[in-house]
Formats: C-alpha cells, sequence, structure tokens
C-alpha cells in the first residue's frame, strides 16, 4: 500500500504534538491536547482544523450552469457570485454520488469542494456527464490547501490576525480574495461544526504562515487547533451528514433528511425520476436521533430493534460531550414511530435500551 500522503502542514501538527493517523490517504491531526478538550474549545471559543485533503474542483464554461444543474440536486440557476450552495450529487438510481459545496464565481465558473475520500470517484463521475457541455473540469486539489477556524469567537481572531473586518461576510457567503499573513486567500463561512466559522483556502506553499498567524493571533482567545477526532464529535451534536454514514451510493438525500436540498421543480437532474418515484411511494426508510436511556455507546453498523424486531441500523454514534448523554443517528423503515419512541441498540448481541429524539442535537446560541 502507498503511504500516506502529507499535507503541507504536517511538520507543523507533529511540532504542536499532535497524534497523526491515516485517514483516507492522508496522515492527519485526530488529536493534539485531547478530542474532549478541543471539542469545548471550539463549542466555548475556538478551534484551528487542517482540512488541506478536501478536494477542489473549478467548473468553466459557457455550459457551466446547465452542466451544474444537471449534475446535482440543488438548485444552481438562482445561485449569485459570491454565495455558496450545499447540495447532494446523485447517480440515476437516486443514491449518493456525494455532497459537495458550490462556490458561485461567476455565471459560467463554478468552484465545488468534495469530500476527500470521494475526490477521484468525484472527478470521474462529473467527466462522464460533461458530454453535450461546453465545459472544462480542473482538479486544483494538490494545488489548494485549507484551513478552517470554528468557534463563537472566530470572526474575533480573524479579524485580528488580519486587521480587516469580516462582519460583512454573511453565512454561506464568500469573498474571492482576501488578505492575512501576506497571502491572498478565498474565505468562506460555512462550517461543518454546529458553531460559527471560516474557511481560508490558499497555495500550500503559504498555508503555513498563515496557520501561524492564526494560532499568535488567537492565543490570547484561547484558541486550540483541533483534530479530526473532535471535528466528527462536533458534526455529530449538529446532526450533519457524514459520507459514508448518513449518505452512500445505496442511501439517497430523501432518506437522509435532505429533502429541502433536492429541488424537483427544476428541470432534469442525475436521479430526479428515481427521487421522485421515492418520494410519492414514501421512501422506505428515514433518518432518525437517539438517546441511549440504558448504559452504552451505539456505534455504525450497530442493528436498531423496535419491538424486538431489526429495523435498520446505526449511521453515526458517540458521546456527546456538550450534552453529557450517549447519542445515535440511525436508519430506519419509515414506519417506525416519532420522537419519544422506546427501540434499542444490539450491542454485543444485546438489546440496550434507547428512545427516538429530535435532531439536530446541538443548536448554537445565536
Amino acid at each position: 500500500m502507498a503511504e500516506p500522503r502529507k499535507t503541507a502542514l504536517y511538520d507543523s501538527h507533529v511540532a504542536l504534538g499532535a497524534r497523526m493517523v491515516d485517514f483516507n490517504g492522508w496522515w492527519l491531526p485526530v488529536q493534539y491536547a485531547g478530542i474532549l478538550e478541543e471539542h469545548r474549545s471550539v463549542r466555548e471559543r475556538a478551534g484551528l482544523f487542517d482540512v488541506s485533503h478536501m478536494g477542489e474542483i473549478r467548473v468553466v464554461g459557457k455550459d457551466a450552469e446547465a452542466y451544474m444543474q444537471k449534475l446535482v440536486t440543488n438548485d444552481v440557476a438562482s445561485l449569485q457570485p459570491g454565495k455558496v450552495r450545499y447540495s447532494p450529487m446523485c447517480y440515476p438510481h437516486g443514491g449518493t454520488v456525494d455532497d459537495i459545496l458550490i462556490y458561485c464565481i461567476a455565471n459560467d465558473e463554478f468552484w465545488l469542494v468534495v469530500n476527500a475520500s470521494n475526490k477521484d470517484k468525484d472527478f470521474a463521475w462529473m467527466n462522464q456527464n460533461v458530454a453535450d457541455f461546453a465545459v472544462q473540469l480542473i482538479d486544483e486539489s494538490d494545488s489548494t490547501a485549507e484551513v478552517a477556524l470554528q468557534g463563537p469567537l472566530s470572526a474575533a481572531i480573524l479579524e485580528k490576525a488580519s486587521a480587516a473586518d469580516v462582519s460583512g461576510l454573511a453565512y454561506y457567503e464568500f469573498w474571492p480574495r482576501w488578505n492575512i499573513a501576506g497571502a491572498t486567500v478565498l474565505l468562506s463561512r460555512t462550517g461543518y461544526t454546529g458553531e460559527d466559522g471560516f474557511e481560508i483556502y490558499c497555495h500550500p506553499s503559504e498555508v503555513t504562515q498563515i496557520w501561524d498567524a492564526l494560532l499568535a493571533a488567537g492565543a490570547e482567545f484561547g484558541l486550540q487547533p483541533a483534530g479530526l477526532g473532535c471535528r466528527d464529535t462536533l458534526r455529530f451534536e449538529a446532526a450533519m451528514p457524514l459520507y459514508g454514514h448518513e449518505l452512500s451510493a445505496e442511501i439517497t438525500p430523501l432518506e437522509a433528511g435532505l429533502g429541502k436540498f433536492v429541488v424537483f421543480e427544476k428541470n432534469d437532474f442525475n436521479g430526479k425520476q428515481a427521487l421522485l418515484e421515492q418520494r410519492e411511494a414514501g421512501q422506505g426508510r428515514k433518518l432518525i436521533g437517539f438517546a441511549m436511556t440504558e448504559r452504552g455507546v451505539a456505534r455504525a453498523g450497530y442493528p436498531l430493534l423496535h419491538e424486538g424486531k431489526v429495523v435498520g441500523f446505526v449511521t453515526s454514534g458517540s458521546v456527546a460531550p456538550s450534552l453529557g448523554e450517549n447519542l445515535g443517528m440511525a436508519l430506519v423503515d419509515r414506519n417506525i414511530g416519532s420522537v419519544g419512541t422506546e427501540i434499542a441498540v444490539e450491542i454485543r448481541e444485546k438489546p440496550v435500551a434507547a428512545k427516538i429524539i429530535a435532531r439536530p442535537f446541538y443548536r448554537r446560541r445565536i
């Protein structure tokens, strides 16, 4: 097997004492001071993540908008330059290729951020759909690094590091040119933690100076470097989907509770007919949240039981550090009851009691 790749910040992580792991073919920090401490830092102050392993693909050409309308389930025609939109991308049978962020540079140019583990698959799929469209697809992943500054104090830290006001950048917007630490970057405000936060995209040769500048500016605010471990617990509390868990080639956006990102009113798109049929027939499965009422931690893949029968499986499960509870999400038969219904998770071949609760589990204070 090939040696995992290193991001441009690899040496910085090692110097900070990070525990490095092989994550989808990349050496990345799973934790520094500890997952719980880093989780609390993001919820209460701020955390800084290296997410340079993510994929970035540019779509350019006079048919870029029409191509994107065909490719994804959400509406792209109404997306204005400087705005970001989340969307699933589906196969014709309705299963999910990936869930992506779409940055509108112009009507004839879009910049896509895709999941690291799916980048090559996504790029191949996108090329399979390029026929009859005057567009060019450019994989810019190797020339792009990304750090994410997340948490309630992230705006104050970014303003100190850049000596500029960021209050004019709204949620799910981006500025294509922003100066920080002597580098010109693309700055967006989306987030994958349930908190306010910013993403800084730059060339790999400039990411170390940006990382160092943010850590220095954030010292007085209690900023901590944060790893993959707390990135997962944070997104989990906010009930954000993780590809390979809540979404997959076998799980449709409708089943995953992402129906608001499927715009049936627009012209044909990949998976539209299959998703229409699923909606009209009443989808066979649905995503639920649950809390363990007996001692036990649910893990992905564990069977979920109702009245003694297997009715689904856990997609994600963890201790929720902000709430002090063992929680989970599961894909189950659509006829299973609503909030408050008693269920069980099969852990080591024994049923452990749980109950259905509302998602998301955590909402940030505005």
